[in-house]
């Protein structure tokens, strides 16, 4: 793997009433492994797994706003900038900058810049314009045409334009390029589908820290199977709940 772990910067950090500082996670995290092909971030919105994945991505010399190194701040968006960004360290073994951050909710403003810059007919988006394809196949054409080997690739929410067929091809995509070795993946979901990956790691983000799980550990997977297997008596609970 190229990204061994990323570490906090305590001894920099000014106030931990301050955000992104008062997120439970940056007071109780000292180190996060990250020395498998593939790890997911899960947890409750605001819990903080999308801002320290936003935060290596910065360190790695991604734009915060979505892309590579390639287009590192090449165009704005609200909120662009890493705000836990320069608080963490990364280690590496060896250092690697080719890949891409993937965030979902900035994804429009990026097809809109490659729009504007790709002149050689959008080779690594399946041969047409991001804004062509419906939000689900502008992702996959992505993912099957821009991702290969010897790279990091830092997914946020990748599930958010992708049917459940679609995650599942998505799984194969990564089974694909992780059995050619020399890729890395780091993703925050909140899917039961894309958790069920084989041998993945997965950290938990919650209100005291970060704690490593399994799969079978994870309110996504608890909380689907449930629903599955006994959907009328959990619907009749909710709206009993709601009426109440």
């Amino acid at each position: 793997m190229f990204l061994k772990s990323a570490t906090i910067k305590r001894e920099i950090i000014p106030n931990y009433e301050e955000y992104p500082f008062s997120i439970p996670f940056v007071r109780a995290l000292d180190e996060l492994d990250l020395d498998t092909p593939i790890t997911f971030f899960v947890g409750e919105n605001g819990a903080g797994k999308s801002t320290l994945l936003e935060a290596i991505a910065d360190q790695i010399g991604f734009n915060p706003a979505g892309g590579s190194t390639q287009n590192y701040r090449v165009f704005d968006v609200h909120k662009s900038e890493a705000a836990l960004g320069e608080y963490v360290k990364l280690a590496w073994w060896p250092k690697v900058t080719n890949g891409f951050f993937l965030r979902a909710e900035t994804f429009y403003q990026f097809a809109s810049h490659v729009d504007e810059t790709d002149v050689y007919g959008y080779p690594s988006y399946g041969g047409k314009s991001l804004h062509q394809q419906s939000h689900g196949e502008s992702f996959f054409s992505l993912f099957q045409n821009r991702f290969q080997g010897n790279a990091i690739y830092l997914l946020d929410e990748p599930e958010a334009a992708l049917s459940p067929t679609r995650q599942l091809a998505f799984l194969t995509l990564l089974h694909d390029l992780l059995k050619e070795g020399n890729v890395q993946f780091i993703i925050a979901t909140h899917s039961p589908i894309l958790l069920g990956y084989p041998d993945a790691r997965i950290y938990h983000f919650h209100e005291k820290g970060v704690e490593e799980i399994e799969y079978e550990q994870t309110e996504h997977y608890q909380v689907t199977s449930y629903f599955l297997q006994h959907r009328e008596k959990m619907l009749a609970q909710l709206f009993e709940e709601e009426e109440e």
